[in-house]
């Protein structure tokens, strides 16, 4: 089924909307969980409530790109609920790990969630992003958004774990150099 009609569907409050979604993106929005998350039973409820949260969000949203805002709501939905476990001390802590090697590029005075959320800085890592070489972007993405591990990236690209190592550090200080360039200040 089309993302047009299971957005159709979410509109007229079918709940045949929610299966279609599951069948299509379900892999897809467990994946995104289970990668922060590292927790099974976690990343299936994760997964469950981005359904939920879609049904109370479309209407009124109507998204251009379903995947990208499955995605997205995924991924928030993720990392509360791994905040939630840090503080009780369940693991998943490859996400934070990704998340804390980005803060020597993201300003110290307001947090990570904030910045992310303004439109400005949004539009400089979109722009930085698309002028990186194909595998570099999509092995910073890989470990930044979707937060996957180390070795997995390397599994994935066909790299050894020191090459994806360097491949994010020298991405992470272009990244800097980039913002601080455009008046970012970190």
């Amino acid at each position: 089924m089309t993302d047009q009609r299971i957005i159709e569907l979410f509109w007229d409050r079918n709940e045949l909307a929610i299966n279609e979604t599951q069948t299509k993106y379900g892999h897809f929005c467990y994946s995104i969980a289970f990668n922060i998350l590292r927790n099974k039973p976690d990343a299936e409820e994760c997964e469950n409530d981005t359904y939920l949260s879609v049904w109370n969000t479309i209407p009124p949203d109507r998204p251009i790109c379903f995947s990208a805002f499955l995605g997205k709501i995924t991924r928030n939905l993720s990392l509360k609920r791994l905040r939630s476990c840090k503080t009780q001390k369940r693991g998943g802590n490859e996400a934070l790990l990704s998340l804390d090697e980005l803060l020597e590029c993201i300003p110290d005075h307001r947090s990570f969630d904030e910045m992310i959320n303004e439109r400005y800085l949004t539009e400089l890592l979109n722009a930085f992003l698309r002028a990186l070489p194909d595998n570099e972007r999509r092995v910073f993405i890989c470990r930044y958004w979707y937060c996957e591990s180390v070795k997995e990236i390397a599994q994935e690209f066909g790299f050894g774990e020191s090459k994806v190592k360097m491949m994010l550090l020298r991405t992470r200080q272009k990244l800097l150099t980039y913002l601080t360039e455009k008046g970012v200040f970190v």
